[in-house]
């Protein structure tokens, strides 16, 4: 479909690309901030669990009343709490009020779709969308995230530069929360330009999820497991992991996982091109698995090189499931359903993998810290075979076409 004929997924892709820039640095400062502030791993861990935690809790009281408010409102109250997160976090190094923060703001330590602007974006997109062009509109949404993360990334290296240019680093790190606020601000004036519009087109039913109530169950379920499974490697504590075991440069990091969201984000679109070919399942678990073998794989390495080849290899196939879930979902729900099914299958992303950071911060104050790397593929390699066994046979409508 030409974007000229939807103007309206233009400003959500816009939009998307305004939060994507801001994830891809703040999942890297985060805990680099938190390090110079005196934090250990396990209450940096602990500060990663909260933000999760949090985004859970809003993502899906938000999914739930959706369907009773306008989408543009609530997208523009969004924005706000953006804009209210990247002025906080540098006003107090108190440690509870840092986890405050992290619980109510939108500051997650990971990168992706997560959050809770997600089910919001999900639904104001997939309306109007015929089946057909359904994957291909969430195989771009997701690209472009990942694009402005993998540029969000490499700015990261920005608190070097200024202090070399004489800025203390704290006040370096202060400046680029202050960025992010900035990034909210203009997400805010992209959602302004939307139409009015509800989730809810059809005729109003007693509950925000109906006939698709047990499929969308049993999917959260499974998203849960590989929600808590990626909880162990969020993008804050794989910068830790590379910090601690390597002694690895706030530079150097900001350019490898610069490379890492690029190989993410072209494998969007091979995703949406695969998934035409054997279809949407078999995509999201055929090229999951051997991702999750490569990060088991790096645990094990003593090498820097061979690791970050490892974790590269492991990013080009690791993302191709998120247009492919995102369109198996709204594909397998009714239209007025699809804004709470968004929500309660994307808080696992938040809720279940709010518990395992918190574990991988102590595990990387262990003996062996590549512990939390082989818990994530392991699990995850469970989650891809429980998902083929009980979800090959249902095919989205232009599967079954």
């Amino acid at each position: 479909m030409p974007m000229s004929e939807k103007p309206d997924i233009f400003y959500l892709y816009a939009a998307r690309a305004a939060r994507g820039f801001g994830d891809g640095f703040a999942a890297i400062i985060l805990p680099a901030y938190l390090s110079e502030l005196g934090f250990s791993p396990f209450q940096i861990g602990l500060v990663a669990t909260a933000a999760l935690l949090g985004s859970a809790v809003l993502t899906l009281a938000i999914g739930f009343v959706a369907p009773r408010y306008d989408l543009r409102t609530l997208l523009l109250g969004c924005a706000g709490l953006t804009i209210a997160t990247g002025i906080a976090f540098p006003s107090t190094q108190i440690f509870v009020f840092i986890v405050l923060i992290a619980f109510i703001g939108t500051m997650n330590p990971t990168i992706g779709d997560i959050g809770v602007h997600v089910p919001l974006e999900h639904a104001s997109l997939a309306r109007g969308v015929s089946d057909d062009d359904r994957t291909l509109t969430f195989a771009r949404y997701s690209l472009i995230g990942a694009l402005s993360a993998s540029a969000g990334a490499l700015s990261a290296a920005a608190p070097d530069l200024m202090v070399s240019a004489g800025i203390d680093k704290l006040g370096a790190f202060k400046i680029m929360f202050y960025v992010y606020a900035a990034l909210g601000v203009l997400a805010g004036i992209f959602y302004s330009r939307l139409p009015h519009a509800k989730a809810q087109t059809q005729a109003p039913q007693t509950r925000a999820l109906g006939p698709s109530r047990g499929t969308v169950y049993k999917l959260a379920a499974l998203f849960s497991l590989d929600a808590f499974a990626g909880g162990f490697t969020v993008q804050s504590l794989m910068a830790l992991w590379l910090f601690e075991r390597f002694d690895l440069s706030l530079a150097a990091a900001s350019g490898f996982f610069f490379w890492s969201n690029v190989l993410a984000a072209f494998s969007l679109p091979v995703a949406a091109r695969l998934a035409r070919r054997i279809g949407l399942i078999n995509t999201m678990v055929f090229t999951h698995i051997p991702s999750s073998i490569c990060l088991i794989a790096a645990a094990f390495s003593p090498n820097l090189t061979l690791v970050l080849a490892l974790l590269l290899l492991r990013a080009a196939t690791s993302s191709m499931d998120v247009p492919t879930r995102t369109s198996f979902v709204m594909a397998v729900v009714t239209p007025a359903e699809r804004t709470a099914a968004a929500s309660v299958t994307a808080v696992p992303r938040s809720l279940a993998s709010s518990i395992s950071p918190a574990l991988s911060g102590a595990l990387l104050s262990s003996p062996w810290i590549g512990l939390p790397l082989v818990l994530c593929g392991a699990l995850k390699i469970v989650y891809d075979l429980a998902l083929l066994v009980s979800f090959r046979h249902m095919k989205p409508p232009e599967e079954r076409a």
